[in-house]
């Protein structure tokens, strides 16, 4: 079985702000492929920490970045951080182009294949 993931370059023109451009990616898993990815996870400590200042820019290229390199991270939400762990999951996502694969208590399991080499092979 392969896995088909796909990128689709959106492009918008706006008179106003001229042109802009995101990265939207295709890629949708299978209950196999989350299970494998949750196994993964399970060893992985948190290697970036959400604290009382919420989303930042920074700490989404941090996000992406970490994505690009290990393909698979756990971020953890800090208790003093206002947000719900479930709601800054689901705008991580977003904002990275990543599948949250699992939100367990205040950890967060993200997930997304590396544009440069595949280091996790998905069954």
């Amino acid at each position: 079985m392969t896995t088909k993931v796909g990128y689709v370059i959106i492009i918008q023109y706006d008179f106003i702000g001229g042109v802009s451009w995101t990265l939207d990616n295709n890629l949708n898993l299978i209950g196999k492929q989350k299970r494998f990815l949750r196994a993964l996870g399970t060893g992985l400590d948190p290697i970036i920490q959400i604290g009382k200042g919420g989303i930042s820019g920074n700490l989404v290229v941090q996000i992406d970045e970490a994505l690009e390199a290990r393909e698979l991270i756990k971020v953890r939400v800090l208790n003093n951080c206002s947000e719900e762990p479930k709601k800054l999951a689901k705008l991580l996502a977003e904002e990275t182009n990543s599948v949250l694969v699992q939100v367990v208590g205040r950890n967060l399991l993200l997930y997304r294949p590396s544009g440069k080499k595949n280091i996790i092979e998905l069954p």
